[in-house]
């Protein structure tokens, strides 16, 4: 639960340069930093890494090598651990991450392995918490055992304002051992009513809007589409006065 006086945080995920300045002047207070975000966030590149490090706000690098499922194999755990050591070096100040098994469950064996590797080092479980139903509680039992700072979920939903009952569920099973920030399809449309419903100490958001194609031949390359997104420094500002 959020102490009286205390300002609920907004963390924006961003996946370029001008997205990056963009949540920054927008007022974002943490940036989730990505590559790849049409595809949920990969691990960003050292020089992205490097380049956040000098932000007036922390910064959290996502570790995932690859699009699809949470079921990492033994190579892809290594260079998890390999893009760890980077984030390290960056000087960033955490990392986002999370692993399962084929039935969903939360991969412990893995999620301690990379927890030792970022001793030191903020911990954000990502939404690999949302293929753990129904034993969302259980899951979050096992976070809050392992360590982690905070769980990023939309409570098994494709959209947080879909996944709220479930929501309401783990931010009172909490009971402040853990922040439940709550993530996808959090807009300046879909926030109040979030508000109104949970205990919202953080909330996770792209503020991304659709941008026109630049280059119409690298559109039938296939190298953009038109549903690219980008941060919006006015989302951005909204959501945080909402806040």
């Amino acid at each position: 639960m959020i102490a009286a006086g205390e300002a609920r945080r907004l963390e924006v995920c961003v996946d370029d340069p001008a997205g990056l300045e963009a949540a920054i002047r927008g007022g974002a207070d943490r940036i989730e930093l990505c590559s790849a975000l049409a595809l949920g966030g990969l691990t960003p590149s050292l020089g992205f890494m490097r380049l956040a490090r000098a932000l007036p706000v922390p910064a959290y690098a996502m570790i995932r090598p690859r699009a699809g499922d949470f079921c990492f194999s033994p190579r892809e755990a290594d260079l998890m651990v390999r893009d760890i050591a980077a984030v390290r070096e960056a000087g960033l100040a955490g990392v986002v991450l999370g692993a399962g098994r084929a039935d969903g469950r939360l991969d412990l064996r893995l999620l301690e392995r990379l927890l030792r590797a970022a001793d030191g080092l903020g911990t954000t479980l990502h939404r690999a918490f949302d293929l753990a139903g129904p034993g969302f509680e259980a899951a979050l039992e096992e976070a809050i055992r392992l360590g982690f700072e905070r769980v990023l979920t939309s409570g098994g939903a494709r959209t947080a304002p879909e996944g709220l009952p479930v929501l309401a569920r783990l931010m009172e099973r909490a009971e402040g051992r853990i922040i439940v920030m709550p993530g996808s399809g959090v807009t300046p449309q879909t926030l109040p009513a979030l508000l109104v419903r949970l205990q919202i100490v953080e909330v996770h958001a792209s503020c991304a809007l659709p941008v026109p194609v630049r280059s119409p031949a690298a559109e039938r390359l296939g190298f953009c589409d038109a549903g690219e997104r980008r941060t919006d420094e006015a989302v951005v500002r909204a959501l945080k006065a909402l806040l």
